[in-house]
């Protein structure tokens, strides 16, 4: 099912909307927004220079330091007498980011998430429990209002209270679950704590999951657990651009489609910040062309993936994002070799001994990089030749991966940390982390 007509558009036509509304925020952002006419003028851009999309790349980029250095309301293109609602991030790592929605703003969004839950194989039949947390983070309303808008009867349980959730899920009959992969395992693994097969006693048929990364292997996680059946999609989006919303993947599994009617997306070289050909893996930038309250020009999400403009088998002319592949400012440069916790993940969740949730810590000894990993066993192993056995698997594998040595530190089961929200797996102690 396709939620609406904007979305088989012909090239010409998306192109000729973004165009338009390009424009159109271009003025708006210079006329109203003085962090964003400061550097216009700096790079010598006006408005009237964008003509075609091309002229995009001439803007300057917009960073999460940009957001910071205005906090909190000072890339607001709306006086906060139009604002209906602000978000913010945690703001773990400094000032925490800002956002705001007018009305608009919400009907635009709501229409987003409508489409990718669409996309996602939700109807109006669906009962959709969602195990975000509700409050500043903008994953748990944006999911809700999406949904709600195509008719899912909505379970608001949130996060936390493991064994209530699961009693929810049998109670309500929930068929649609939101959450993070690494809380949907969780929940997978209280259920079986219960007495409760999550494949046979419940009725979850649909995963709509987000704020992790969704790696094949994690994927696979989710199937081996909730069954082979459950459609598992990865949606995508963060609340400096609009929230959940900006993409998600249809049930042939073959990318994220973008919103292209609201989002210009671009693939940059992190590095040297030049635009690449279609096709190659970098850095998405994204502008935002519908935004009233926060339309942000060119915003670096730091997020690495690639685009892919061929019509999909759904029929949707939007076009596809690769699932992330990790994150620039995820990277860990160790002993010289760039990782991406995500590598790591793939290689322990393709050991059969090995359960999904692990622990990266990086470390420093006489001026050496350390990485040790922990991981924990699917059932307990008293056999020391086997224990053995496991840890050289891993140490293998990793090595053939990231072409590096790894302490492995097998755990027992259900002794590491689970996360209700968005999984933390690594720890950094080097105190210098660039080389």
């Amino acid at each position: 099912m396709i939620w609406s007509k904007e979305e088989t558009l012909s090239r010409k036509e998306i192109e000729e909307i973004q165009l338009k509304r390009l424009q159109k925020t271009v003025a708006l952002v210079y006329d109203k927004v003085p962090a964003y006419k400061k550097k216009f003028d700096e790079a010598g851009i006006k408005p009237s220079d964008i003509k075609c999309l091309a002229d995009l790349s001439k803007l300057p980029l917009t960073t999460k330091e940009d957001l910071r250095d205005n906090y909190p309301f000072g890339l607001f293109a709306v006086d906060k007498d139009d604002l209906v609602r602000i978000h913010a991030s945690s703001g773990t790592t400094g000032k925490p980011t800002v956002v705001g929605y007018t009305k608009n703003d919400l009907d635009m969004w709501t229409e987003c998430v409508a489409r990718i839950a669409t996309m996602g194989g939700a109807t109006k039949k669906d009962v959709a429990q969602i195990c975000f947390g509700y409050g500043m983070f903008t994953g748990a309303l944006g999911l809700h209002y999406g949904l709600e808008k195509i008719g899912a009867t909505i379970v608001p349980s949130s996060t936390g209270n493991s064994e209530k959730q699961i009693m929810y899920m049998r109670d309500f009959g929930t068929t649609l679950l939101v959450a993070t992969p690494s809380y949907a395992l969780r929940l997978a693994e209280v259920a079986k704590s219960m007495g409760i097969d999550v494949k046979t006693d419940l009725n979850v048929k649909i995963g709509l999951v987000g704020s992790e990364l969704l790696t094949d292997a994690m994927r696979e996680e989710m199937h081996k657990m909730w069954g082979k059946d459950i459609l598992v999609t990865s949606n995508y989006g963060m609340s400096e651009l609009i929230g959940p919303g900006v993409s998600g993947e249809c049930e042939y599994l073959d990318g994220m489609h973008i919103n292209e009617d609201y989002f210009i997306p671009e693939i940059i070289d992190p590095i040297t910040q030049e635009v690449l050909p279609i096709g190659q893996k970098g850095e998405l930038v994204v502008t935002c062309i519908s935004k009233e309250a926060l339309p942000l020009i060119r915003y670096r999400t730091k997020d690495i993936t690639r685009l892919n403009y061929d019509i999909c088998k759904c029929g949707r002319t939007f076009c596809r994002m690769d699932n992330l592949m990790g994150r620039t400012d995820d990277m860990l440069k160790i002993r010289g070799v760039n990782v991406f916790p995500s590598q790591i993940e793939e290689v322990i969740l393709s050991v059969d001994e090995i359960g999904p949730h692990y622990e990266i810590i990086v470390s420093r000894d006489n001026h050496c990089d350390k990485l040790e990993i922990k991981v924990e066993l699917t059932k307990p192993t008293d056999t020391f030749k086997e224990l053995q056995a496991i840890e050289k698997n891993i140490k293998s594998k990793l090595r053939v991966v990231l072409g590096l040595d790894a302490i492995i530190k097998l755990e027992s089961p259900n002794t590491l940390k689970r996360f209700e929200g968005k999984a933390k797996r690594v720890t950094d102690l080097r105190t210098n982390k660039n080389n």
